[in-house]
């Protein structure tokens, strides 16, 4: 039997039942069959700091640890302020320590915005692009996936409804786990 593509889902938001939460459980369910998606938690990262960065700090080397064996990363974040959560940028920067020993590198990503209002998180996904880009991380650039009135994608048991919302994150799974055979470092 193959073994599904190992993908790291990092959500931007913090709250235990928010909306990034539930689109990335959702994305989760529905792409069970095509990637084998893991929430790599960001909450309890401690701010970076490059002075600290000597060893002292073991949830900076958990966290390294926890994205160093996958084989990509789903980004599904809010905006906040036209930009990402502050906890996202925090964990991208821990990642990307120290010089030289990028946990990101290589690995393919896709993000998945998203935003109670009509706007769909537009903006924090293409600065978060804009990230990808120096971290070497080859970014899926199609589908994108903007998704605005996001909470109206769940019924009222909090899964994803049947839909045009569902569908397309389904086609969205399967064009990201293209991707990632696409674009995945052979693993060791």
């Amino acid at each position: 039997m193959t073994q599904l593509p190992k993908i790291g889902l990092l959500i931007g938001s913090l709250a235990a039942n928010g909306l990034s939460r539930k689109v990335a459980e959702g994305i989760r369910t529905i792409g069970a069959d095509r990637l084998a998606f893991e929430i790599v938690e960001i909450g309890d990262l401690p701010l970076y700091n490059p002075e600290r960065d000597t060893g002292d700090v073991p949830e900076w080397h958990a966290f390294r640890a926890a994205v160093a064996p996958l084989d990509g990363i789903l980004f599904v974040t809010p905006e906040y302020n036209r930009s990402v959560p502050a906890a996202l940028k925090n964990a991208i920067d821990v990642g990307s320590r120290p010089y030289g020993q990028s946990a990101w590198s290589g690995k393919p990503a896709a993000i998945v915005s998203q935003s109670p209002g009509a706007i769909g998180g537009f903006g924090a996904n293409h600065h978060l692009r804009q990230s990808l880009v120096f971290l070497d991380m080859p970014a899926m650039q199609q589908p994108e996936a903007y998704i605005g009135n996001s909470a109206a994608l769940f019924g009222e048991d909090g899964a994803l409804a049947e839909g045009s919302g569902k569908a397309f994150l389904d086609s969205f799974v399967t064009a990201f786990a293209s991707w990632v055979a696409q674009h995945a470092p052979p693993r060791p």
